[in-house]
């Protein structure tokens, strides 16, 4: 009997044991397969999914604030982006430093296609995704090659190669000066830059916002259908055991080129909602500073887990906003050393500072990140309303 992939990733034993052929175990086995099949394993995470999907409208056409509305596209946008560094790092057990490349290569696909080619909203975001996969799918067989050490410096190689690439290429990138990129928000009848619902007509900032949070929504349902998929439990396999999971028929070069692609094609549909949001494109956004706050971003959101590169994006992405936003307040933050003087730090040097002291308290304290803490508070409060019921 040969050996198969269980519903968690890993290989089964071959053979058939005494509990193989005990009719209750097997019922059981079948219940939790189906448990693991399920998109929605509860009644709760169903209503959350819901109330997640209202959110996303109700919350941008609530207020017209536009540091709110920039406050949570940027972190609908980095959230698409760390979705798939998860899945690469968590999911596939990979290491990147690049992923600020694979945004890049969607930012100026949707500057070719969207705003060059004035194609509409479904194409260039389409043609973003699709080519940011494909970069991934390319780089993935040289990575897979490589371990550890090694594997960092290939993808960090990446960012060095898009900007020589970007930087030169001036015809179509207008160089180190970046080039200016208006791309159609419009789906159909429905213009999400002027979106009209009765009388009322809201902004660029509120359409924006509602298209960066439904990428989100839907990079999670395609990531978590992955998952569930034979070939996402062939990455679990290989990540968990890799010398065991090509024995199981789980093929580990094709299951990391996999990762690689749904990684990239994540990241440039986030490089193409930036471009949307800046208006603005240039070389010098794609740097390491970038893929390192990514790589912040899942490890205080919680490496592996569903909604922790969510979380952490939210949180990191808001950095940068925030400090710009009361740099007066900050002690040490200085914007022009030239007219203040005397000893200080720049923003950009303020938020490395900010990441760096983010991933130690994390990695020291909480390494499973904030997700784990929110799912241990919620464990104690059910634990809480079991032991003392209220009154009936």
């Amino acid at each position: 009997m040969t050996t198969s992939l269980t519903p968690a990733g890993r290989p089964a034993a071959a053979g058939n044991s005494p509990e193989d052929t005990d009719p209750d175990r097997q019922s059981e086995r079948i219940a939790e397969v189906r448990q693991e099949m399920r998109l929605f394993r509860s009644r709760w995470s169903l209503l959350a999914a819901l109330a997640f999907l209202v959110a996303i409208v109700a919350i941008p056409l609530s207020t017209a604030d536009p540091f709110l509305l920039s406050l949570g596209a940027t972190g609908g946008i980095y959230a698409v982006g760390a979705i798939g560094l998860n899945l690469l790092m968590g999911s596939a057990g990979q290491i990147s430093l690049g992923h600020a490349f694979f945004v890049a290569v969607g930012a100026y696909t949707a500057v070719a296609v969207g705003s060059l080619a004035g194609l509409p909203l479904p194409v260039w975001l389409l043609a973003a995704t699709a080519v940011g996969g494909i970069v991934g799918a390319l780089v993935g067989p040289f990575a897979f090659r490589l371990k550890g050490l090694y594997q960092i410096v290939l993808t960090l190689g990446l960012i060095y190669v898009g900007q020589y690439v970007f930087t030169n290429w001036q015809s179509f990138t207008g160089g180190p000066n970046g080039t200016s990129a208006e791309l159609p928000l419009a789906l159909g009848p429905v213009d999400l830059a002027a979106l009209r619902i009765g009388p009322i007509t809201y902004g660029y900032a509120q359409g924006l916002f509602i298209l960066a949070w439904l990428c989100v929504a839907v990079s999670l349902l395609v990531v978590r259908n992955v998952i569930r998929s034979r070939p996402g439990r062939a990455i679990l396999a290989v990540r968990d055991a890799e010398l065991a999971a090509e024995v199981a028929g789980a093929p580990a070069k094709r299951s990391k080129v996999n990762a690689f692609a749904i990684s990239g094609a994540l990241a440039g549909l986030a490089g193409a909602l930036l471009v949307a949001q800046l208006s603005y494109v240039a070389p010098g956004q794609f740097n390491l500073q970038m893929s390192i706050s990514f790589l912040v971003m899942i490890i205080v959101g919680g490496v592996g887990t569903t909604w922790g590169p969510v979380i952490g994006a939210v949180l990191v992405s808001s950095i940068p906003l925030m400090i710009k936003k009361y740099s007066e307040y900050i002690p040490l933050l200085k914007s022009d050393f030239d007219t203040a003087g005397g000893f200080g730090l720049r923003e950009a040097q303020f938020n490395l500072l900010a990441y760096g002291l983010l991933l130690f308290l994390f990695v020291l304290i909480e390494p499973r990140g904030l997700a784990y803490v929110g799912r241990r508070l919620a464990g104690r409060l059910g634990r809480r309303q079991t032991q003392h019921p209220g009154p009936r």
